[in-house]
């Protein structure tokens, strides 16, 4: 969701910010731009549309320079165009900035600086913090840095800025709240952006800023960090645990299908160094290190949104059963609006791919300032969920470019197995039976993956027969019925196709009274517990004249006699059963949204990492 990138050196900034800009593009957007520092002033390029459109607008033009900063925006205040895209200049084109994030008092601001003879514009928040601080470096004659502090002391939201000054053309000013920044270290060189990919190839040295953190980048001189209340800060340098490679897609048509494709090594390597299969060993040092809270805990609350909370609806059911311990799914969009009851002895998880979703964050700060213990899984090293829990697990996905969440899912379905089973084992809930066969399962997944993937083009054929249907279905009971709604997510995500995931015994108090002959149904019917009432479910939709597609586990009679088409996946035991049942679904709908002509890395209207509300 909206992307910076900056760079302050002695390259040329314009094709690094292009690429950069590239490299973000997974977050979502719908327009770009660039400024550059020239010989008295800024050189502003912007425009709706890709960053194909921005290099056309910038064809023929000057776009020299060794600063710069760039930008991608998704569009909350005011549509998708021309003026509202970003950067933003102040009206005496003094200060040029991007931003990341929502103003929520704007109009207040905007109120007084059209008192002060202001005009504006755009119809953007944006516009109107960067005349603000213009305002108050003018009405103050103070600096550029002090400004931006008294400024934002004034500001309420959430923010990643970066600031250039025409006084100062050799200096970049950051600052976060609430939304990433990362400040890229190199020889006489300085990049910053929203997430690591834009930098990797520059640097591998890296400092995340932490919120209300201020970073003073200036050319020939190391960089200092201070915050908005003007209080001196040290920062800690970290070495970037990524490849190019990963960013790139590698031979394969789309990120989202090398990502499906990654999910054997994805799963392998959540469990590495984690799982001792051959001693019947399984070590969470998260775990470990708190084992009285683990031990004490009288509920879990798992956090989450999007997939990430489906694959916390599985984490519920396993915690469940191995850890014998009440657990409560939240959305944290939902979570963070109640009053909620939380206790100093629950532990709340928070699941997040970026590990920057801005209303889980915001939950967690909710469950701190009631001194409940916070536990965090996410795929980003360094990333705000992190640094702002008692303790957690990286999944180890790598990076993730497709929009649509694949590898992300299966990898964390795999670490809430790992940590349930270890709680489990820790409070003594967990017969020893039940242990040594999930692990050994565990050991076993990345290669039952393997034979899943192998059916592609049979999955590529069943596609094509699905691409007329405006509606879809999607049933599952137990474990199967959290993959039931990523199943169904996975499909309207990037074909635009309505889909639904129910519970299967709920079809009859409502969408039974969709079904006709037009409405695909995908029913997973592995060989699990509640088979035989999912058999029943699968008759009640043919009595309607539902096309079934099912999900069954391989040498299945009974469904395959009843179902239209059949997806078989291995064996496998009932908590571990959604990472193989999903990976169909995942190649189904990607192959339904390729026929469509979708857009399948990018979905209109979706961002990535969602960092406002």
């Amino acid at each position: 969701m909206c992307g910076i990138v900056a760079y302050l050196g002695n390259k040329e900034a314009y094709p690094v910010l292009i690429q950069g800009l590239r490299r973000l593009e997974y977050r979502g957007y719908d327009s770009a731009g660039v400024a550059l520092c020239q010989q008295g002033g800024f050189h502003v390029i912007k425009t709706k549309g890709k960053v194909d459109d921005l290099e056309a607008q910038a064809k023929g033009k000057d776009v020299s320079g060794t600063v710069g900063i760039g930008h991608t925006r998704w569009a909350t205040h005011g549509e998708p165009n021309d003026v509202n895209a970003h950067p933003h200049c102040s009206q005496s084109e003094d200060i040029v900035l991007i931003h990341n994030g929502i103003i929520e008092n704007y109009s207040v601001l905007k109120e007084q600086l059209l008192q002060e003879g202001y005009t504006f514009c755009s119809a953007t928040d944006t516009e109107v913090l960067v005349q603000f601080i213009d305002f108050i470096k003018k009405s103050h004659q103070v600096s550029l840095l002090s400004a931006v502090q008294i400024a934002l002391q004034q500001v309420v939201g959430a923010y990643a800025l970066a600031i250039l000054s025409r006084e100062d053309p050799d200096m970049i000013i950051a600052v976060r709240k609430g939304s990433p920044l990362v400040i890229g270290i190199g020889e006489e060189e300085f990049l910053l952006a929203s997430d690591a990919t834009p930098i990797v190839e520059h640097t591998q040295k890296v400092v995340y800023l932490n919120d209300e953190e201020i970073a003073v980048l200036k050319r020939g001189q190391p960089m200092q960090v201070t915050t908005i209340h003007n209080v001196p800060h040290t920062f800690k340098v970290t070495e970037l645990e990524m490849s190019l490679s990963a960013l790139e897609k590698e031979g394969f048509d789309h990120f989202m299908l090398k990502e499906i494709y990654e999910q054997p090594r994805t799963i392998r390597d959540s469990c590495r160094g984690r799982v001792n299969v051959a001693m019947n060993q399984l070590s969470i040092a998260g775990v470990i290190d708190h084992r009285e809270r683990f031990m004490a805990a009288k509920r879990i609350i798992i956090m989450a949104c999007g997939t990430s909370y489906h694959a916390g609806l599985i984490g519920e059911y396993m915690f469940e059963e191995f850890a014998r311990i009440p657990v409560e799914v939240e959305y944290s969009s939902e979570f963070r609006y109640r009053n909620p009851l939380i206790y100093p002895d629950d532990i709340v998880i928070a699941i997040s791919q970026s590990g920057e979703t801005a209303d889980t964050l915001a939950a967690l700060e909710i469950a701190k300032e009631k001194d409940a213990f916070l536990f965090g899984i996410c795929n980003v090293v360094g990333s705000s969920i992190p640094r702002n829990t008692h303790s957690g697990c990286y999944t180890h996905a790598g990076p993730e470019i497709g929009v649509a969440s694949t590898k992300a899912f299966t990898a964390q379905v795999t670490v809430l197995a790992l940590l349930s089973l270890a709680v489990g084992r820790l409070r003594g809930t967990l017969p020893d039976a039940t242990f040594h066969e999930v692990i050994h399962e565990l050991d076993q997944l990345p290669s039952k993956v393997e034979s899943i993937l192998e059916m592609n083009e049979e999955l590529k054929d069943m596609a094509r027969i699905f691409t007329y249907a405006r509606n879809f279905l999607y049933l599952g009971r137990g474990y199967n019925f959290p993959v039931a709604l990523e199943g169904a997510l996975k499909l309207k995500e990037i074909s635009y196709i309505h889909a639904e995931g129910y519970p299967a015994a709920e079809m009859k108090h409502g969408p039974i009274a969709l079904i006709d002959a037009e409405m695909p149904v995908v029913v997973i019917a592995t060989h699990h517990n509640n088979y035989e009432k999912i058999i029943s479910n699968i008759q009640e939709v043919k009595a309607r004249k539902g096309r079934i597609i099912a999900v069954v586990t391989e040498g299945d009679v009974t469904v395959r006699n009843l179902a239209d088409f059949v997806i078989e996946v291995p064996h496998t035991v009932a908590c571990l059963g959604p990472i193989l049942s999903i990976i169909p679904l995942q190649m189904l709908a990607y192959h339904i949204a390729v026929v469509r002509g979708c857009n399948v890395d990018q979905p209109r209207n979706l961002a990535k990492s969602v960092t406002v509300e």
